[in-house]
């Protein structure tokens, strides 16, 4: 809290009122082996005035660096209107109504943000919120092994075009399942899932295959191929997208002839601000015929006896609320306040406004690919259609090039050495709408003096 109003007088009335005579007293169940008197390396405490400044000057360390990284996490305008709202305290301390009639407030938020969620991702259902988009994927290819009962092998295609953040999160949490994720490559002209390794998977068990839209590299899958492909051979789709995407790109719901079976991805674009990781919220959609094996809870419209219009929880599948071997998750979480963003920037933008949202990022992006390839040592990696990220070939390492443009006050992308070190050196960029024509043009100018400079080295 910000502010604490309580006064010494205030306290003691309390403790008074309870029966203790100290603070230290409302601990006492605690053995006293337990408990330190002191924190070793803590300085003693500061003043309300000496702590806003000795914040202020460690935010200021960090700087207001022009940024050019994208993979997973993105730099979007949030209006302020939106956390104006949020931090309102009926909203800021709301958490999970387990007492529905009570919240009402509450399971509306949620039952709006749902009915936009199916809405841009074209599919029938979507449950409240989930932790990020990698916990997302990972709760959807445990969706898919209890949705596809005839599936016995729990197999799950990963093509390594996926966000590897996602991929390693996947494996993490589904590998005590017994479920085993098989990667896929990638077409290495184009950055997208190559056909030709879908053909040794041809006629076998398969549970699911996930397809990603647009995919880390930038570029957009042939999701219409894929997800025929995979139903011909008896596999759920599970789409994981970029959601400012969909404003201009066929959502999960319409891919092929009968779309995915489960959509996932991560809402951190929508009123959601980088904050060193997080935290985000990541969302989940499906086919109405999958519901029951959603994890989490989805918030229902009904009226009530005098006609009027009420929220409730309409189906709640976590182990809070029904016996641990019959829920469907036990780390899926309301991510309330994240959401509540989420809902009130959309609802703020509108279809028209997140239409020109992805398309003022298409036009940056376009601009930022322009600008850099136009330095005879920068070329792109891969031809065809992208949206958001881009990735670029350089003739040197990445990694002392973006330690040095940190220095001159830019963030200039993501070092995909370490994740595809096939690529070569290697930068994954990004440009949002908040990036401007003088943003990339200072950006292009660093770059090619340090190239410059270090060519001449």
């Amino acid at each position: 809290m910000p502010y604490i109003p309580h006064t010494a007088a205030d306290v003691r009335a309390m403790l008074g009122r309870i029966g203790v005579e100290r603070i230290e007293d409302l601990f006492d169940e605690i053995p006293r082996a337990l408990r330190v008197d002191a924190l070793p390396g803590v300085p003693p405490a500061l003043s309300e005035m000496e702590v806003s400044r000795l914040a202020a000057e460690l935010a200021a360390r960090d700087g207001r660096r022009l940024n050019f990284i994208g993979a997973g996490a993105y730099e979007h305008h949030i209006p302020a209107p939106v956390w104006q709202l949020v931090t309102r305290g009926e909203i800021y301390s709301a958490y999970t109504p387990y007492q529905a009639e009570a919240s009402q407030g509450t399971l509306q938020i949620m039952y709006e943000y749902q009915s936009m969620i199916a809405a841009l991702t074209g599919m029938d259902v979507s449950n409240a919120s989930l932790y990020d988009g990698a916990s997302a994927l990972a709760e959807a290819c445990l969706m898919a092994v209890r949705a596809h009962r005839r599936s016995r092998s729990a197999r799950i295609l990963m093509p390594v075009t996926v966000n590897p953040a996602w991929r390693r999160a996947a494996r993490a949490i589904t590998e005590g399942q017994g479920i085993v994720i098989d990667e896929l490559p990638y077409d290495p002209a184009r950055g997208i899932t190559d056909p030709k390794a879908l053909e040794g998977h041809a006629g076998t068990d398969l549970t699911a295959l996930v397809v990603p839209q647009p995919n880390f590299f930038g570029q957009l899958e042939d999701a219409d191929a894929l997800t025929r492909w995979a139903h011909a051979n008896g596999a759920l789709v599970i789409g994981a997208v970029n959601p400012v995407a969909l404003a201009l790109i066929a959502p999960p719901g319409e891919w092929g002839e009968g779309g995915a079976d489960i959509a996932v991805g991560d809402a951190q674009p929508f009123g959601v601000p980088l904050s060193s990781g997080g935290p985000y919220v990541g969302f989940m959609a499906s086919r109405m015929e999958h519901v029951r094996q959603m994890p989490g809870r989805i918030a229902g419209r009904t009226v009530d006896a005098d006609g009027r219009t009420g929220y409730t929880l309409t189906l709640q599948a976590r182990e809070q609320h029904i016996r641990r071997g019959k829920a469907t998750s036990n780390i899926c979480t309301n991510q309330g306040l994240l959401m509540s963003a989420a809902t009130i920037h959309l609802a703020l933008l509108g279809p028209v406004g997140l239409e020109r949202v992805a398309d003022a990022c298409l036009a940056r992006t376009a601009e930022l690919v322009s600008a850099l390839t136009s330095i005879g040592a920068i070329r792109c990696a891969f031809a065809g259609p992208r949206f958001h990220e881009a990735v670029l070939l350089l003739d040197r390492p990445v990694a002392p090039l973006l330690e040095a443009l940190a220095s001159d006050g830019i963030v200039g992308g993501h070092d995909l050495s370490r994740d595809y070190p096939e690529l070569g050196h290697a930068l994954l960029v990004c440009a949002t709408e908040t990036r401007t024509a003088a943003d990339i043009e200072r950006y292009a100018v660093s770059l090619g003096r340090l190239l410059g400079r270090a060519a001449a080295a």
